[in-house]
């Protein structure tokens, strides 16, 4: 395979350009659809409870969420119930409800459809408010918007040209722009978690970028010799991080939302770095390299 990638005008010379109408499309799409999504929603993303401000009731109990939620749909729209389980038999021990709605209102109803009294013993009941989830999300917001910023400056000090700047920014602002796509059209509500998962998620966009960037620009021997030697070193990297985010994500599925919340964005984040590290900067900085010369 290495042998194919570093012949003299192999597939790979003679189509990589073309590959980045791909990324092209692609990146618009998403882009498109944030701006439907927030034209239809009046945000990028669907925010749940810990970011709008409302309810959550936990019960202790065996009851079905479906028919829990099912029931109490019909006087609070947006509500959503989910199980609470045992993290090593699996068994539910409880469940959780959560509505913008607020305590007293939320409980009554849920006393009604349970048939018992909540109490301190067997449920606890927490309410944060709208202006403190506001201020949450905006700042937030703000740490994902300056950790961007701030890492495209270390970039920028380090390769100290704008276009081995501006090809791994990019390649940043497409995992996150492709991820939000995404998550926000497979309906997932995002918490304070999914917000920190894309804090994290740059940092892992930016390795693989960094590793390709710097072998391609300061390596040596020719151009493609150095891609396939970036590309096995950084998919190594992002399939191991894929397959320990896999494992954890399956053993805390239906045990923890916030962690499964954060393992899935995580994932979709780094199957979209593969693309856009090994198919857009890939591209651009092979094409900068034979417009610079620096391909042998």
């Amino acid at each position: 395979m290495a042998e194919n990638i570093v012949s003299h005008k192999s597939w790979y010379d003679q189509t990589y350009k073309y590959q980045l109408i791909l990324s092209v499309i692609v990146l618009a799409f998403a882009l498109g659809y944030l701006a439907f999504f927030y034209s239809a929603n009046g945000d990028i993303i669907h925010k749940d409870i810990s970011l709008t401000g409302g309810t959550t009731i936990t019960v202790s109990g065996a009851n079905s969420p479906e028919e829990i939620q099912n029931a109490l749909r019909t006087r609070f729209p947006d509500v959503t119930a989910r199980s609470i389980s045992n993290i090593r038999t699996g068994e539910q021990i409880g469940f959780f409800v959560e509505s913008t709605a607020s305590a007293d209102e939320l409980k009554s109803a849920l006393e009604e459809i349970l048939g018992f009294k909540l109490t301190q013993e067997n449920s606890s009941i927490e309410f944060t408010g709208s202006a403190l989830s506001s201020s949450f999300y905006q700042q937030l917001s703000l740490a994902v918007l300056i950790a961007f910023v701030g890492m495209g400056l270390v970039v920028f000090v380090i390769f100290k040209t704008p276009f081995r700047s501006l090809s791994i920014i990019a390649a940043g602002f497409a995992d996150i722009v492709m991820t939000l796509a995404l998550v926000d059209f497979i309906g997932m509500q995002i918490s304070l978690a999914g917000i920190v998962a894309l804090l994290m998620l740059i940092g892992y966009a930016v390795d693989t970028d960094m590793l390709l960037t710097t072998r391609v620009l300061r390596g040596e021997g020719p151009i493609n010799t150095r891609i396939w030697g970036a590309f096995k070193t950084g998919i190594t990297m992002t399939l191991t991080a894929i397959v320990a985010i896999g494992v954890s994500l399956f053993f805390v599925y239906g045990n923890s939302e916030t962690l499964r919340q954060m393992f899935t964005i995580l994932l979709i984040g780094l199957g979209f770095d593969i693309f856009n590290t090994w198919v857009t900067n890939a591209t651009l900085l092979k094409w900068y390299a034979e417009a610079r010369h620096l391909a042998q």
